[in-house]
């Protein structure tokens, strides 16, 4: 695992500015540096030493006659196989690590070698010969990979805040990004936050060559549901690929832990795994905020050693503002913070966590799923009286009986743009000063509707989420949060092999009326207790709703909410109803208000803070 930096070579002193973007973010490769320099590029890169501990396999890394040169962060699971293939082909390696087998797959098979890999990545490499820039991530987006022209300069890296030390490079607010942000509750368009950045999407590639940039997809899912295989089967499958996928992940040359909470993915991954140190965090005492517990109580029965520690309000809000820098753009996720915290806690033992993201997105695990088949009953009324119906609740005071009528009006594209839906059009347009072009949520959405139509709701709403919330909110953190204490997180559910059986099992055994990931927490049950396995999904629960209603904290918000930055967006008088009504138990408002505190935490940090370096709360 490493961060990676570049450009187009246009600067007269390409190696302080390489440097000076390396030394940013140190944190994601503490054990070494390397960089390549010519009269067309810069490439620089920071090392977390996984695989290959010796000095050969520091980066840049180049195929036998030094032609092509690359610069890797992530992990190919299937390296060695490939290795063995192109050494038959006559290629000659030099070191013992993954980063190799790209240059001289790059080099056998072009960018057809993509659809060989397994694994997370984002990795550049530059043709001497050719003048080439290309560059790819990985199939789900576990690993980033931003990039940015500007001026006659294309620079890309693992994490924004490296662009900032490019002389080339302008800090300019995207106000787009901002309104669509406050619906979604992270950065959901391919431009992000700083106006001309952009992500490279999951599973796409670019080639960059004179002057011109094409971005292309090199891999889609598709949900094909096959029918012939009984439940038994599908348990039995789920139980062999799973397990082939962990010890996949498992693959690395120092000690290999696993986060707990107290939810069946993360219990399935640890106990497959056979990990020696599990590691759990939480608020308080109260097992609604809580898993240590039930975490405590599974490790014992996997016979692993865990490591705990309770999050303090202090110390959650103390760290908010350096999560957010770590972060490149503001997540509302509160669970963010206390993914820093886990991570944190596991990097003092280990350099390698297994983790259970991804697991929900593709066997179904959502509450929200249920959803299609809630409303089937009330989608028998004829449309035009559920439309009318609906436009009535819309003028009611907002409460569960009256949130159905709504959400029962819509049609599953509108009422359904992922599992965070903070702020309506409409809503969002109150609370704004500023005038964007931002698109409806909707608008954002319909391109993958379109590219699933085909198949039933359920299924849909898990395309979305894999494809915006997965990739948005759920993967950004990992990873963020996790190289933030130079930490390699791994996550054996998003393997291209286990998606490929997900995507054939029928909705019957991912969705049922009682219970989510049907046939993955049966197969659980093979490793996991009852108990586990039929856990109802709770997400990682974090008290802001309470901490939002304590004087403390109402203040601290409310600062946020009255200060001239907050004025140059927002009509402030609107926030502070918000923090108001919340605090007097009217409605519970604490997600809303979160997702504006998050950005303007987040602005400070990086628009008010010289260079965008972290200011202490």
């Amino acid at each position: 695992m490493c961060g990676i930096v570049g450009f187009t070579n246009h600067t007269d002193n390409a190696e302080a500015v390489i440097k000076s973007m390396m030394d940013r973010i140190a944190h994601r490769g503490p054990d070494s540096e390397g960089s390549y320099v010519d009269e067309n590029v810069a490439m620089g890169f920071r090392r977390l030493s996984i695989i290959d501990l010796s000095d050969k396999g520091s980066q840049p890394i180049f195929n036998e006659d030094r032609s092509l040169v690359i610069t890797f962060n992530g992990e190919i699971y299937n390296y060695r196989e490939l290795k063995a293939e192109l050494i038959s082909k006559g290629h000659t390696f030099y070191t013992e690590t993954d980063t190799e087998v790209l240059v001289h797959g790059y080099e056998e098979w072009g960018k057809g070698m993509l659809q060989r890999l397994r694994g997370m990545f984002g990795f550049v490499i530059y043709d001497k010969n050719t003048g080439t820039v290309f560059g790819a991530r990985d199939f789900f987006g576990i690993k980033p990979l931003y990039y940015a022209q500007m001026g006659e300069t294309l620079m890309w890296g693992s994490e924004i805040k490296s662009f900032i030390e490019h002389p080339d490079f302008k800090k300019e607010l995207n106000l787009d990004a901002l309104e669509s942000y406050l619906s979604f509750q992270y950065s959901v368009t391919e431009e992000t936050f700083f106006k001309g950045v952009y992500k490279l999407p999951a599973a796409h590639c670019f080639t960059y060559k004179d002057g011109t940039l094409t971005v292309e997809r090199y891999w889609e899912i598709k949900f094909v549901p096959d029918d012939k295989p009984d439940l038994e089967e599908w348990v039995n499958r789920i139980s062999d690929t799973f397990s082939e996928s962990v010890q996949a992940h498992k693959i690395a040359d120092v000690e290999v832990g696993s986060f707990l909470s107290s939810g069946v993915d993360s219990s399935y991954v640890a106990a497959v795994a056979d990990v020696d140190k599990t590691f759990t965090v939480g608020f308080g005492e109260d097992e609604k905020y809580n898993e240590i517990g039930y975490a405590k109580e599974f490790s014992k029965y996997i016979g692993k050693e865990n490591s705990s520690h309770v999050i303090t309000p202090e110390e959650y809000w103390d760290s908010f503002a350096k999560i957010q820098y770590h972060m490149d753009e503001p997540l509302a996720d509160p669970a963010a913070a206390a993914l820093f915290f886990v991570c944190r806690l596991a990097a003092e033992k280990v350099k390698v966590v297994l983790s259970g993201e991804g697991a929900d997105e593709i066997f179904g695990g959502y509450n929200i799923y249920h959803n299609p088949a809630d409303m089937a009953a009330y989608n028998k009324i004829p449309r035009f009286i559920r439309r009318g119906v609906g436009a009535v609740a819309q003028k009611l005071p907002k409460k569960h009986g009256v949130n159905f009528l709504i959400r029962g009006s819509q049609d599953l594209q509108e009422r359904f743009i992922g599992n965070a839906y903070i702020f309506t059009e409409k809503e969002r347009k109150k609370i704004l000063k500023v005038k964007t072009a931002a698109p409806a949520p909707s608008a954002i959405t319909k391109p993958f509707y379109d590219r699933c139509k085909a198949n039933d709701e359920v299924t849909q709403m898990q395309y979305l989420d894999l494809h915006l919330w997965m990739t948005g909110d759920i993967l950004l953190k990992a990873d963020k949060m996790s190289m933030a204490h130079s930490l390699e997180l791994r996550v054996p559910f998003l393997d291209k092999n286990v998606m490929a059986l997900a995507e054939q099992i029928p909705t019957r055994h991912r969705v049922t009326k009682d219970t989510t990931k049907y046939a993955m927490r049966i197969a659980a049950l093979k490793a996991c207790p009852p108990q586990t396995a039929k856990k109802d999904k709770l997400g990682f629960p974090v008290p802001t709703r309470v901490w939002l209603k304590e004087d403390k904290y109402y203040d601290y918000v409310k600062g946020y909410f009255t200060s001239p930055d907050a004025g140059k967006f927002f009509d402030t008088d609107e926030l502070v109803k918000l923090l108001d009504t919340h605090r007097s138990g009217k409605y519970d408002y604490s997600r809303k208000i979160w997702t504006v505190f998050t950005f303007l935490v987040w602005y400070e940090v990086y628009f008010r803070s010289e260079k965008g370096q972290r200011k202490a709360v």
